[in-house]
């Protein structure tokens, strides 16, 4: 490629077309520039696209509502930040069945990782709490638990069986300890 070429007049001209802020004043509206150089983005970037002015329709039986359930993640419901109890402290392990063929023979497909577990076990601590005074609720994602002192809403890290899930209060460390059956895809495949 040789200099010439490169600051030819006409080259110039283009390069001053495609920079400068107003759209142009020649008849080829259509492929001037959109952007000023200091806003300039990618949506700069090719030929003009038609602004469509208008809002965008809310598919939904109701037309009052704003925004459809499914556009709602679960357990937002519980969210309340200007509660003022506070969280208790709690873990989460992972709980698998395994018996002698697995621990001695290593005949099934089981390891140690929280893959091949079954059971989610939540262990809350919750000091001088009566069994009578906690409430819980578990949805499929979400595990709900109120006390007159403490308050915990906890994402689930697997989604879990909320219809059959098993809690016990052990008074004596003053722990909630809920067992939960992970519900999770290819299982049936896994666990046969």
């Amino acid at each position: 490629m040789d200099l010439d070429s490169i600051s030819s007049v006409s080259s110039l001209q283009a390069l001053a077309k495609l920079l400068s802020d107003a759209p142009g004043d020649d008849d080829d509206d259509e492929q001037g520039p959109r952007c000023s150089v200091s806003a300039m983005t990618p949506g700069c970037i090719g030929p003009a696209k038609k602004e469509t002015c208008g809002t965008s329709e809310v598919k939904s039986e109701n037309k009052k509502t704003i925004w459809n359930t499914e556009e709602v993640p679960e357990g937002s419901e519980f969210d309340d930040i200007w509660d003022p109890r506070e969280q208790p402290e709690y873990e989460i392990l992972f709980k698998q069945q395994v018996g002698t063929e697995d621990v001695f023979f290593g005949m099934s497909r089981k390891d140690p990782s929280t893959a091949c577990c079954e059971d989610m076990v939540i262990k809350i601590k919750l000091p001088e709490t009566k069994v009578s005074d906690i409430t819980l609720d578990i949805q499929d994602k979400v595990l709900d638990l109120r006390t007159p002192q403490k308050k915990l809403l906890l994402h689930l890290p697997c989604p879990v069986d909320s219809k059959n899930g098993k809690a016990r209060f052990l008074s004596e460390e003053e722990i909630l300890e809920v067992t939960l059956r992970m519900t999770r895809e290819f299982d049936f495949i896994n666990f046969a």
